[in-house]
């Protein structure tokens, strides 16, 4: 197996937490490789990332609407994805074990979207930056967010062992993130911190929502779907068989489904009073093939 071919495979085997950080890191290095060229020919090469940051600009947006999410997957350095990828990866696990992929790509989207929106009116609305000449949005920070405040959200004691720190509680990192990019909106990069703000709090209402019966990303579905095919996993197909369902298997069918949901409040009440590290191998592995499916 030659390197493409290795490269092809990990490729489809991988999930979409691994394919979103993929993506987020091959771009970056195609940033960079775009900026290395420029120096050494003596070329102008920013064309690659104005083409693909959000302006502030309405009427810049107008000709290059796709800026509204591949911001998204841009960075301008390696602290900055670093940052972004680390609680993207840790936050992601953890929102697969409950949602399925798809619903990861829909929120990272809705993400993305939220926070452009916040940085666009209040560059354009609020006083502090009316003197402000053209600036863009750049990072997967709002997406990052939604990700991490649902999650947080969906079950807030789940605890992560956060290096010297120990076991920290997730409502507590997300709440604390939240905090500082409020008070560092008057510091430094006030447009980047608010729409980290507009991404926690789509992130908050998506779950909220969707715990309701209510799924506010639907209308992204189709656009969602699209991508999909290109992040899910993909596994050889053997031969097929079209089988015809009785209605007694049908019947099964929505028993099992009831009797899993079931067994998936009584993982997730023992969870939100216990700690996720309370579960028994069985239940974790459990509640991940559940995540899956769902």
């Amino acid at each position: 197996m030659d390197w493409k071919q290795k490269i092809t495979y990990k490729y489809n085997t991988a999930d979409t937490l691994e394919k979103l950080i993929g993506i987020n890191v091959a771009l970056f290095i195609l940033t960079f490789v775009f900026r290395t060229l420029g120096f050494l020919f003596k070329i102008p090469t920013d064309f690659f990332v104005e083409w693909l940051v959000f302006p502030k600009g309405l009427l810049e947006f107008a000709y290059k609407p796709w800026t509204i999410i591949t911001y998204a997957f841009m960075h301008s350095g390696i602290f900055h994805i670093l940052s972004n990828m680390l609680i993207l990866y840790f936050s992601g696990k953890f929102f697969l074990t409950f949602f399925s992929g798809k619903r990861m790509l829909n929120l990272y989207f809705l993400g993305a979207i939220s926070g452009a929106l916040i940085y666009a009116l209040s560059y354009n609305l609020l006083p502090a930056f009316s003197e402000t000449g053209r600036s863009y949005l750049i990072g997967a920070s709002a997406s990052v967010m939604a990700i991490l405040v649902a999650i947080a959200t969906q079950s807030p004691n789940l605890e992560v062992r956060l290096f010297f720190l120990g076991n920290l509680k997730l409502w507590w990192i997300a709440a604390f993130l939240v905090v500082l990019d409020v008070v560092q909106i008057p510091i430094s990069n006030p447009g980047g911190h608010l729409a980290h703000l507009g991404g926690s709090a789509i992130g908050y209402l998506y779950i909220t929502q969707l715990n309701k019966g209510n799924d506010i990303g639907a209308w992204l579905q189709s656009i969602t779907d699209w991508f999909a095919d290109y992040f899910k996993p993909k596994t050889k197909k053997g031969n097929m068989k079209t089988v015809h369902k009785t209605s007694r298997k049908k019947q099964s069918k929505t028993t099992s489904r009831t009797d899993n949901q079931k067994k998936i409040d009584l993982i997730l009440d023992k969870i939100s009073k216990s700690g996720y590290d309370s579960l028994s191998k069985e239940e974790k592995d459990f509640l991940f093939k559940a995540g899956k499916d769902m």
